[in-house]
């Protein structure tokens, strides 16, 4: 287990859910990834993030579904692509990535609580 947080250090990640509205091949990633296009309705817009998520998902598959990501961390370089949102996943038995994502779909910007 991690160190506990308080409920304040929770608010103060702002996980919300995007729909994909573009996804291409990263083969020039250190890893394999997949580049992302999210829209995160009219308050935070469309931001793009890399995701190593090459093993259980391919960019033709994935325009279209609703994700979960963090919108509040800052950007960070990914080779010549800006990430700007952390997109979340778990691990599956074998460590590879499988997105968070809601089982029913809902409106884009919605907030996690």
């Amino acid at each position: 287990m991690t160190d506990q947080i308080t409920f304040d250090d929770f608010l103060r990640v702002d996980v919300r859910v995007g729909r994909i509205t573009r996804a291409e091949p990263y083969p020039e990633a250190r890893k394999p990834a997949i580049k992302l296009w999210i829209d995160f309705g009219p308050e935070i817009g469309e931001k793009r993030s890399s995701a190593q998520i090459t093993v259980h998902y391919a960019p033709e598959t994935l325009v279209g579904q609703e994700v979960l990501a963090v919108v509040n961390f800052p950007r960070r370089q990914i080779g010549k692509f800006i990430s700007e949102v952390l997109v979340l996943g778990v691990p599956d038995e074998n460590g590879a990535v499988v997105l968070v994502q809601p089982s029913l779909e809902v409106p884009v910007g919605g907030r996690l609580h």
